[in-house]
Parts: C-alpha cells; sequence; structure tokens
C-alpha cells in the first residue's frame, strides 16, 4: 500500500492506492501466450495430417499405389541412392536422441498418457505425435498430480542418456556426410548432381517431403524443450546448453551429455 499527501489550499489529506499486482499481470499474459501457442500447435498438427496423409497436393499420394503385380519375379532389391539413405537415417536418429528430453521433461506429466507409446510411435510417425505432445504439454498443471514414477523404458533412456544421444549423433552425422560421399564408385554422381538428385526427390516422393518437414519442426521444438528444462542440466554447463540448443542434433547432444542425473526431481 503506497500512500502520498494531497495539498489544497484550505488542507490536506492523504490518499491510499493499491499497485496492481505483477504477478498476476505476468500471470495473464503467460496465459495467454500458452493459448496462442496451443492453438497453433493444434492447427500445425491438423495441416500437418492433411496435407501429408490425405489431400493430393504433397508429392506422391499416399494412398495411390500403382499396380506392380503383373509378372512377378525375384529380383535383386534395387540400390536406393545415397541421398534417400542418409535423409532416412537422419531423422530417424534424430528422433532417438528425443527419449531422453521427453523422458526429463520436467511437464511431461501433463500428457496424461504413456511417454512409451508416444516414443515408439515416433519413431515411425515423428511429428504425428510429438506435435499433440507439445500442445498438451502447454495444458495448466494439476495441484493434486505428483510426478509420476518414470516406466522401465524411460530408466534406461535416462541413465542411459549419453549413449543414446552419442549413437543417435554419431548416426546424424554419418548419415549427412554419407549422403553427400556415399557409393562414390556407384552412378551417384558429385555434389550437384546429388544435389539435384534430392530436389527431385523432394519433389516426388512423400516419404522424402514429410521428412524435411519433420526436420523443420525438430528445428522449432528441441531449443523449445531444451530451454524449459535448463535446470536439468548441469550449473556449470548450464549457460552453454542455452546457447548451444539451436544448433539441429548437436544442441540436444549437448543436453544430453551434460544432464544432471543425480538430481532427484528431474
Amino acid at each position: 500500500m503506497d500512500r502520498f499527501k494531497l495539498r489544497t489550499r484550505d488542507s490536506s489529506f492523504l490518499c491510499s492506492a493499491r499497485r496492481k499486482p505483477e504477478t498476476a499481470t505476468v500471470e495473464v499474459e503467460d496465459d495467454s501466450v500458452r493459448r496462442i501457442a496451443r492453438y497453433l500447435l493444434w492447427s500445425g498438427e491438423a495441416v500437418y495430417i492433411l496435407w501429408l496423409f490425405l489431400l493430393p497436393y504433397a508429392p506422391f499420394l499416399a494412398y495411390g499405389l500403382c499396380d506392380r503385380t503383373a509378372g512377378i519375379q525375384f529380383l535383386q532389391a534395387p540400390v536406393l541412392h545415397p541421398m534417400a539413405e542418409g535423409l532416412f537415417n537422419f531423422v530417424i536418429a534424430w528422433t532417438l536422441m528425443f527419449a531422453p528430453l521427453l523422458y526429463t521433461d520436467r511437464k511431461r506429466d501433463r500428457y496424461k498418457s504413456s511417454l512409451d507409446v508416444l516414443w515408439g510411435l515416433m519413431m515411425f510417425l515423428t511429428n504425428t505425435f510429438l506435435i499433440p505432445y507439445m500442445a498438451l504439454r502447454l495444458n495448466d498443471a494439476d495441484p493434486d498430480d505428483k510426478r509420476s514414477q518414470r516406466s522401465q523404458l524411460g530408466q534406461v533412456m535416462t541413465k542411459g542418456a549419453p549413449i543414446v544421444g552419442l549413437t543417435g549423433a554419431t548416426v546424424c552425422l554419418v548419415s549427412a556426410l554419407w549422403s553427400l560421399y556415399g557409393r562414390a564408385d556407384g552412378d551417384f554422381g558429385g555434389l550437384t548432381d546429388r544435389w539435384q538428385y534430392f530436389i527431385g526427390y523432394l519433389g516426388s516422393e512423400r516419404l522424402a517431403y514429410a521428412f524435411i518437414w519433420d526436420i523443420c519442426m525438430y528445428t522449432v521444438f528441441q531449443p523449445w524443450l531444451i530451454g524449459e528444462n535448463l535446470q536439468n542440466v548441469k550449473k556449470t554447463k548450464i549457460e552453454l546448453v542455452r546457447y548451444f540448443r539451436f544448433v539441429p542434433v548437436f544442441g540436444l547432444l549437448a543436453y544430453i551429455l551434460f544432464l544432471n542425473l543425480e538430481d532427484e526431481s528431474i
């Protein structure tokens, strides 16, 4: 309560005024931001599913299958282009690395379903399931909820986080190099030829097109999740992870390697 004196020509008197609590303003603004973020995430989920799975506008109609059953023969599997192999393995390895981050997310209990199932489905359909998780974790926390115990898979992914992170980052790096230089003795050309193939591949194959969407979304979700869980990182490494989290893949590796696994509140 602040008091100040008003003076008139004949008399003076005290007037009391109450300041508006700053915390209330912050909470209102925070609620508004969360509502907008949830709306954008659910809208993004709808667009993601409609565009990539249902509508015919993305490359290669998902449900349009050609009749390739006539004249069945046992043939050797065709050799895939290194660009196609590298892109697939890169996204899958990055998805693997998200497991320790999800299992140490301090808002994971706002997601009422199984994290094991969520991450397992992410390995097949990536952002189809990660986007809803990002939206649901923005719900209001239930004050009566207690921190749930991790599943056995969650324990493995958390305690073995350095192994998971190093494995995933190594596969991502090798996949990128393989895309550029793999099968150099084959008829895949140099960097220019591979880049031209990559552009054509995106325009003709829906899976590749979807993977580019996934990479873009992971690039947004990675620093977002890490930024809200910096308290899980060793104190001496927080500033390093804070700035490094924006680097795709390797920012996530930094978070995983510097997790404070001795903190029981994680």
